[in-house]
């Protein structure tokens, strides 16, 4: 039976082979842990996911957020159907981030500065690049140049035609170690009364979003 004031926030990100998860009620720190996983993660990820969460259960969780991509496809996918289960059955919101926006929060989060313009990159296939541009400060994050694959030149004349100085992130290999900036987004987003429904979130493959199906 689900009690009447959930108070933990999940996160879950497995857009890389790194398995990332993170929970908290943001009264205190955040308990987080990372696998690497490689080919096993859409083997493995649901046993962890059941032995992390413990010793919180299922009904103390207020939200869930996942990050969308973009990244493995086969990972991302299983990330975000997981999510996309778990939220309808808990019947709680679910907060879908991009991988590169967890990155900007992650680096944000991990400097001095009082705001910034943080350009992400990350390799795609077929010679591309995947890429995004955000604002960041302490309120949070937002998207000026959303999430695209496009080719390296491409990308090089975005950034040295862009209009103010921008800090430009190389996405690491390992993307689960950021899926504490995951949680922390979603829930600047919570206090903003936002409560997305699980239907919205979808993956990002770097083409046009797929609608999945249960």
């Amino acid at each position: 039976m689900r009690r009447d004031r959930p108070n933990y926030r999940l996160a879950i990100h497995t857009t890389s082979p790194q398995l990332g998860l993170a929970i908290s009620s943001f009264g205190e720190n955040p308990r987080v842990q990372t696998w690497d996983l490689g080919r096993d993660l859409s083997t493995q990820l649901h046993l962890l996911l059941a032995k992390f969460i413990i010793p919180q259960t299922w009904a103390d969780l207020a939200f869930i957020a996942v990050a969308t991509g973009p990244g493995s496809f086969t990972g991302t996918r299983i990330g975000v159907v997981t999510a996309r289960i778990l939220a309808q059955q808990l019947d709680i919101p679910l907060f879908a981030i991009s991988s590169l926006a967890a990155v900007a929060w992650w680096n944000y989060r991990n400097s001095l500065t009082e705001s910034a313009t943080i350009a992400v990159e990350m390799p795609a296939q077929r010679n591309q690049l995947f890429t995004a541009i955000y604002a960041v400060n302490s309120s949070g994050i937002t998207s000026l140049m959303s999430e695209r694959a496009i080719a390296p030149e491409d990308w090089e004349k975005n950034l040295d035609n862009w209009p103010t100085s921008t800090q430009l992130i190389k996405a690491p290999t390992n993307l689960g170690d950021s899926v504490s900036s995951l949680l922390e987004l979603a829930y600047l987003d919570w206090q903003q009364g936002k409560r997305p429904p699980w239907e919205n979130a979808l993956p990002f493959y770097g083409q046009h979003p797929v609608i999945l199906k249960e």
